[in-house]
């Protein structure tokens, strides 16, 4: 896998690690942002950013899209129809400042806070997160390879877990599979969104972006992200540090424990 560099220590031992390298996200001939990211999937990382941070409504707006190396990183290329290429355009006039990791290519408070679309909520219990867990736990190679990756993962009741997409960055690994959800036509709001890593308010933001019908992670929320996943209707399952178990933080999600 591209994702995993084997290296020898000093000692003579042998390691396997996780790769990293510079990935530019480049839109019109525009580099939107530079992430440090495991070079795997970046077909899906390309079309997931530009999703989830909003460049485009739907993966049919991206008219040509390339991966090329360069001999200091990777470039993401995309070339956008005609509304979504004016939009860009005007985001990026109206930018600022540098764009990096988490909230990529905004220039003032209010737009680290915009409102989210509503989502379609996904009632779930803390049971099903238990298992959707447990599901991403036991389908991470490159984690099991390296020890120093994140994953996220696409889980339905019906189904287990339908997607998984693996990357150093929690955000990037969230990209990746909205990247993948729309190559495969899977519809977010058919399932929930699973992740390795605590959630924080930009993992809300982008899962309510791409209408995820429900986000669980083992770790506790921020304040903000439970506010923010509240209001966009997004059901959020994840770990109390108070009570050391998986609760529902929001109100569209089950509150009884299918499990009892």
């Amino acid at each position: 896998m591209k994702g995993a560099v084997a290296v020898t220590r000093p000692d003579g031992g042998p390691e396997v690690l996780a790769a990293e390298v510079p990935v530019a996200l480049v839109f019109d001939g525009t580099t939107q942002a530079v992430m440090m990211a495991t070079p795997d999937d970046l077909g899906d990382f390309l079309i997931g950013f530009a999703l989830s941070e909003g460049l485009i409504a739907s993966p049919a707006e991206i008219l040509r899209r390339e991966i090329v190396a360069q001999p200091g990183g990777i470039e993401a290329r995309a070339w956008l129809a005609a509304p979504a290429s004016a939009r860009f355009a005007e985001r990026r006039r109206a930018t600022v400042g540098p764009v990096g990791c988490g909230l990529c290519g905004i220039d003032s408070l209010a737009q680290a806070l915009r409102p989210l679309p509503g989502t379609r909520a996904l009632p779930l219990s803390t049971a099903s997160g238990t298992r959707a867990l447990d599901a991403l736990r036991a389908a991470q190679p490159l984690q099991d390879a390296t020890r120093a990756c994140h994953a996220a993962g696409f889980w339905t009741e019906g189904g287990g877990l339908v997607l998984l997409r693996e990357d150093i960055g929690r955000h990037n690994a969230l990209d990746k599979l909205a990247g993948a959800l729309a190559a495969a036509g899977i519809t977010p709001g058919s399932g929930a969104v699973v992740m390795t890593s605590r959630l924080s308010v930009d993992l809300v933001q982008k899962a309510a972006i791409i209408g995820a019908g429900a986000l669980i992670a083992p770790s506790a929320p921020t304040a903000l992200a439970v506010e923010q996943a509240q209001a966009a209707g997004l059901p959020l399952i994840a770990r109390s540090p108070r009570e050391n178990r998986l609760v529902c933080y929001t109100a569209p999600a089950q509150t009884k424990d299918d499990a009892a």
